[in-house]
């Protein structure tokens, strides 16, 4: 009791807190047969609440596993145009003739490449 009125614990929540709270009650009512079940429904409410929030979880964490993956090809394919384009570059400068002034090359486009 809060200065003489009984109120809902979740109206003292922030208003971002209660639709989000909402939301997840929401969420979990597709469980609802199986919590109306339990000897305690309010704690089978929350683990079915929870097990939304988990299934959220691992459809996010599947989502990012795949724009990793495919950020970890776009970083391999500028890797490649930068040391070829430095490659380029660098032999436009030297002009190399020999296989010894090649290596010569790709030694030092190599050195370039870690910065």
């Amino acid at each position: 009791m809060l200065f003489g009125e009984d109120r809902d614990w979740k109206e003292l929540m922030c208003e971002k807190a209660q639709a989000e709270l909402a939301e997840l009650i929401e969420r979990a009512k597709k469980h609802r047969c199986a919590y109306m079940q339990a000897d305690d429904v309010k704690v089978a409410q929350v683990w079915a609440a929870l097990t939304e929030v988990s299934r959220q979880l691992k459809d996010i964490e599947c989502r990012i596993a795949r724009i990793e993956c495919i950020n970890k090809g776009f970083t391999e394919i500028g890797q490649i145009a930068k040391k070829d384009t430095l490659r380029e570059r660098v032999s436009d400068i030297f002009k190399p003739k020999t296989s010894k002034e090649r290596e010569v090359i790709d030694k030092i486009v190599d050195a370039l490449m870690e910065f």
